[in-house]
């Protein structure tokens, strides 16, 4: 070989060398970063899990609803002024740490939309300190004179002696967690809020229904809480000796902590109701329209204003009154629809009596339906959840003031399963033609899919797992309303038309809360508004007047969650074509956990992105 070949394949071969010795080294450098990412996301995620597990060891309560038993299992939350103060620095301490020592571009996609979640989280909790305040501790919606009562019920499981030493203690320790409650009660009314005069007589029959009778006097019956005690106890086979003693100590635990804390309670707010005015909305509170105004920003998580969700209310109840015209065609009524409305209300065909037997049929007839739609889910999703779900009636201290049906999530290993609760106090305000739209929107594939789903997930960390955004959720379930029709539920034209009430009143609800507290509504135009406009009992138009005027903002969130969940799924439609597939779409607003809406939109269009560049 000559001098001249020799040189060129030496050339060559250094050549190829050096390519190679590039290739590997941009390899290295790329597996390097991509090492450094994870590291990084890692870093992240264990810290956010510290954070939660700080937030679950400082809340007995929280460490009850996520099925965990510590030492603190007989013990109550720390409700107390200062502890919001504490909660307040801390909150600024977590914020400091996201926004100076996390680089988001280091975060793989995933743990930069958990960052990006709790840093907005945090942030909304120092801004909203200042409205710290506004807010009733007590009202018949969700009200700690009741609350607490049904925690010890349903979350207080008994399943060893220990476990029933603990709900003593529990017992033992209301008086000074009322003691709290009283103290945070008085702070509002210095601070200038003041439950509206209809809701004391509520909280006071609520309370009063809570010590009435054994061993609180000499009544037949026991007390609710004794009664809860004694069945669960019952069911642990203890010696008799044994459990005549709890019994024993339960009872003087009710007589000295739940007595004590009942009674306090009571004589304040019957000093406070004297001060009460019948002015409802939240614009009678200091900076009150500055306040409902960041109520509405929170719930919707948009930038829409009260007048903006006012206008989107009316449009909407015109449009559904449309609709429900069109069935009144089918089923060959003659008549205004307000003559339908009232067909709808008084004909007794569209209710089960009101008596013990018609709600034993009520509930058989929910399982039904959940069970029924449990057969359908593969038609809509992917993802399913483990968890099972049962139906109850909500018990009988609570149901009055209740509102008429919500889900109560289960614990996440399944131990506790989710709850869907229905009020069956009047039967007049649980129509027949509504349980299909109620069962689905609060069962399956509903709250207990969304919920469940959430707890279930692994790739994501605990923070959003039980976190929540009213609107994804709220939205989630009445969109989950209107889902089963599209898979030829709903066949009857009743049940259909009760579909229809039921988004109806979700749209009332933009008109009303609104006009309360953007536009001085009194109660009593609002209670006119949804009997005007809806076929719906007069008593479901008082409770969710009440329940708009203690939750300001709450019911907006519903409708416009709907609608943007909606939104989002035709724009896949019409940008996918052929190619769309409504349970991936599902997958996709499922399996993130709750989000703001705005967050949803980005999830949505990048899973659209991604299907387009297959």
């Amino acid at each position: 070989m000559n001098k001249v070949k020799i040189g060129i394949l030496f050339f060559s071969s250094f050549l190829i060398i050096s390519s190679c010795k590039k290739e590997n080294k941009e390899t290295e450098t790329v597996v390097s970063e991509e090492q450094l990412i994870e590291e990084h996301s890692t870093k992240l995620n264990d810290w956010f899990e510290t954070q939660f597990q700080e937030e679950v060891a400082n809340s007995p309560m929280t460490q009850t609803y996520l099925g965990v038993k510590t030492e603190d299992y007989g013990k109550w939350d720390d409700i107390s002024s200062k502890k919001e103060v504490e909660d307040l620095e801390k909150a600024k301490r977590r914020l400091a740490y996201l926004r100076d020592s996390i680089d988001v571009t280091m975060l793989n996609e995933a743990t930069a939309l958990s960052y990006k979640l709790m840093k907005e989280d945090l942030e909304n909790t120092v801004e909203d300190f200042q409205y710290r305040f506004y807010n009733y501790p007590v009202n018949q919606m969700h009200g700690m004179q009741a609350e607490i009562p049904a925690f010890l019920i349903n979350m207080h499981r008994i399943e060893d002696k220990d476990d029933a030493q603990a709900y003593i203690s529990r017992l033992d320790g209301m008086d000074e967690l009322f003691t709290q409650l009283v103290e945070n009660i008085k702070i509002r009314e210095k601070n200038g809020i003041v439950l509206p005069k209809f809701v004391f007589a509520k909280v006071l029959n609520d309370s009063r229904n809570l010590i009435t009778g054994k061993p609180f006097d000499q009544s037949n019956n026991e007390s609710t809480l004794l009664l809860d005690f004694k069945g669960k106890v019952s069911k642990l086979e203890l010696p008799e000796e044994e459990e005549k003693e709890l019994i024993s100590n339960a009872e003087k635990a009710l007589l000295e902590g739940v007595k004590p804390a009942y009674d306090h309670l009571i004589a304040m707010l019957e000093d406070q109701q004297q001060r009460a005015t019948i002015e409802d909305g939240a614009w009678k509170f200091p900076k009150g329209d500055a306040f409902y105004n960041n109520a509405l920003k929170r719930t919707t998580t948009t930038t829409m204003s009260a007048e903006d969700i006012h206008q989107l209310g009316l449009d909407e109840v015109a449009r559904i009154h449309k609709e429900m015209k069109d069935i009144m065609g089918q089923v060959k009524y003659e008549g205004t629809l307000q003559d339908f409305f009232k067909f709808m209300k008084e004909d007794k065909k569209f209710y089960y009596a009101n008596d013990a037997e018609g709600k034993a049929s009520y509930l058989k007839r929910a399982v039904g339906l959940i069970d029924n739609m449990k057969s359908r889910m593969d038609e809509l999703f992917i993802t399913k959840p483990k968890a099972d779900i049962i139906v109850k009636a909500v018990e009988p201290f609570r149901e009055k003031s209740a509102g008429k049906a919500f889900y109560q999530r289960g614990t996440p290993d399944g131990s506790r399963p989710g709850t869907y609760y229905a009020n069956l106090y009047d039967m007049e305000a649980m129509p027949i033609y509504q349980m299909e739209a109620l069962a689905y929107h609060e069962g399956i594939p509903g709250h207990h899919m969304q919920i469940s789903i959430a707890q279930e997930l692994e790739n994501i960390p605990k923070f959003r797992k039980f976190g929540g955004y009213t609107a994804y959720i709220e939205g989630w379930g009445l969109y989950n309303e209107f889902l089963p029709k599209e898979i030829g539920l709903y066949n009857n034209p009743y049940s259909d038309f009760g579909r229809l009430a039921m988004e109806l009143w979700r749209a009332c609800r933009l008109v009303v809360d609104t006009g309360i507290h953007a536009k001085k509504w009194t109660r009593e135009e609002g209670i006119k508004y949804y009997t005007d406009n809806t076929p719906n009992a007069e008593s479901d138009a008082v409770k969710m007047v009440e329940r708009h005027i203690v939750m300001p903002s709450q019911a907006t969130a519903y409708k416009i969650g709907m609608n943007k969940i909606l939104e989002l799924r035709e724009n896949a439609r019409l940008k996918l074509g052929d190619t769309f597939d409504i349970r991936e779409f599902h997958d996709v607003v499922l399996t993130n956990g709750a989000v703001p809406l705005t967050i949803l939109e980005e999830l949505v269009n990048n899973w659209i992105s991604s299907k387009q560049g297959e």
